[in-house]
C-alpha cells in the first residue's frame, strides 16, 4: 500500500534530495493520516459514549489530536520546501523540528487531559453497556490495524526522505496502538469476567504511554534543533573521500552544521604539500568540494594548511610531538605543526585535536604536553591550539 501510493501521488518520488518531492511526500502521508485518524475518532467517539467508556473515549480524543500533529505535519513540509531568501539564507528546512517540538507537545496535553480522566473515573467507577461491547471490540481492533499500517507509512517515508516530524509521527502511531490494544483487553477482560473497575486503570496506563511518546519526541527535537553530532559514518565517508586525493596529506577540524533534511553544510581542513604550486592545490580543493556536494549532497567549503614535507627535523619533531601528546592521552592527535627557529629559542606551533571526553582542562592539556616536550628540548617554546572534537 506504502509503494502504491507513493507511486500514484508522488512526481520523481525516487529524487528524495528535492525539497519539492520532500514536499509532496508530507502531503502525501498527512492527509492520508488525517484522513484515518478523524475517522477513527469519530468511530471511537461514538462508540465510547455508547458504552460509557472513559478509556474509549480518551483514546477517541488521542486519535483527533494525531490529526492535528499531522496537519501541523502538513504545514510545516509546505513551509520548509521554500527555498533560501534574504531573511533565511540556509533554507526553511528546520521546520520540520519546530513541528516535530507541536507535536509533542500536543501528545503531552492529551496525556494530561487522559490522566486526569483516568483518575476520575478510578475514583467513581461506572460499568460499561452492556449492549455495545462486541461493536466497541470490533472498532478498536480495527483501530490497532490501521495504527500499525501508519506507523509503518511514517516510518518507512521518515526514513526514506530523513524527516524528523515523520519518524515522531510513527513513534506516536505506534503508542497509538499499543494504548488501543490496551482499552480492548480492557474491555474483553469486562466481556468476560464483568471487571468494570479496570477501565480507568487501563485509562491510566494509556495515559503513561502517551506522555512516555511525548517527552522522547520532545527530547529527540530537542536536539536536533541544538545541534547534534552527525549521522553515523558521515564523517568517515568524508575522510574516505578526501583520503583518496593523494595532494591531501592529511584531514582535521571537520564540521558539520545541519539546517534541516537535505540542508548540511560542512567545513573542514585539509593538509597540503606547502612546497606545490598553489594553482594546483587549489583546483585539487576545488575538485574534493565538487565530489563531496555530488556524492554526500553537502555544501562544503575547505581550507588548505600548508604544511612543510621532507624535511628530517620537522617529520622528527612531528613525531615527538604526537608521541608526547598520546603519552597525556592516545585519542589525541596533532595537526598543523610548524617549527619556527630563532637565535635564543625555537617556536613550536601546532593544534591537538582532543576528544570532549577528555577530563583535562586545555591549558592542563598544554602544560601536561609542553613539559614533556621541554624536557628533551629545553629551548624550544610551544603554541598550542586545542581543538575539542
Amino acid at each position: 500500500m506504502t509503494e502504491f501510493l507513493t507511486r500514484l501521488f508522488v512526481r520523481d518520488y525516487h529524487q528524495t534530495e528535492n525539497p519539492a518531492v520532500r514536499a509532496r511526500y508530507g502531503t502525501m502521508v498527512s492527509i492520508v493520516c488525517i484522513c484515518c485518524n478523524l475517522l477513527l475518532s469519530g468511530g471511537k467517539f461514538v462508540t465510547g459514549l455508547l458504552l460509557g467508556s472513559i478509556a474509549i473515549t480518551a483514546d477517541a480524543v488521542n486519535n483527533l489530536s494525531d490529526a492535528g500533529s499531522s496537519l501541523v505535519t502538513l504545514v510545516s513540509f509546505r513551509i520548509s520546501s521554500k527555498p533560501p531568501d534574504r531573511d533565511h539564507p540556509f533554507g526553511h528546512a528546520r521546520m520540520e523540528y519546530v513541528a516535530s517540538m507541536v507535536v509533542a507537545f500536543l501528545i503531552l496535553l492529551v496525556g494530561f487531559d487522559l490522566l486526569r480522566s483516568s483518575v476520575d473515573k478510578i475514583l467513581h467507577p461506572e460499568p460499561p453497556d452492556d449492549r455495545y461491547l462486541i461493536p466497541s471490540m470490533l472498532v478498536l481492533g480495527v483501530s490497532v490495524l490501521v495504527k500499525l499500517w501508519m506507523s509503518h507509512l511514517n516510518r518507512s517515508i521518515g526514513r526514506r526522505i530523513d524527516s524528523a516530524v515523520m519518524r515522531a509521527t510513527a513513534a506516536d502511531s505506534l503508542f497509538d496502538c499499543l494504548s488501543t490494544l490496551a482499552v480492548l483487553l480492557s474491555t474483553a477482560l469486562y466481556a468476560c469476567f464483568g471487571w468494570d473497575f479496570l477501565d480507568g486503570y487501563f485509562g491510566l496506563f494509556v495515559a503513561i504511554l502517551i506522555f512516555t511518546a511525548g517527552i522522547r519526541i520532545l527530547n529527540d527535537t530537542k536536539n536536533s534543533i541544538l545541534g547534534e553530532r552527525p549521522v553515523e559514518g558521515l564523517v568517515d565517508r568524508i575522510r574516505a573521500i578526501v583520503s583518496e586525493y593523494p595532494e591531501a596529506l592529511g584531514v582535521h577540524d571537520i564540521i558539520v552544521h545541519n539546517y534541516g533534511p537535505g540542508h548540511t553544510i560542512v567545513s573542514l581542513h585539509v593538509e597540503v604539500n606547502g612546497a606545490e604550486d598553489f594553482f594546483a592545490m587549489h583546483d585539487v580543493i576545488d575538485n574534493i568540494e565538487h565530489r563531496l556536494g555530488e556524492e554526500l549532497c553537502l555544501q562544503c567549503t575547505i581550507h588548505a594548511d600548508p604544511i612543510v614535507v621532507g624535511d628530517p627535523e620537522v617529520d622528527r619533531l612531528r613525531e615527538e610531538v604526537a608521541d608526547a601528546a598520546a603519552s597525556v592521552d592516545p585519542a589525541i592527535r596533532i595537526h598543523d605543526l610548524r617549527f619556527v627557529r630563532g637565535n635564543t629559542h625555537c617556536n613550536l606551533i601546532f593544534d591537538m585535536a582532543v576528544p570532549y571526553e577528555c577530563r583535562m582542562s586545555d591549558e592542563e592539556l598544554r602544560r601536561a604536553v609542553t613539559e614533556r616536550i621541554v624536557r628533551v628540548h629545553p629551548q624550544y617554546r610551544t603554541v598550542i591550539t586545542v581543538d575539542r572534537s
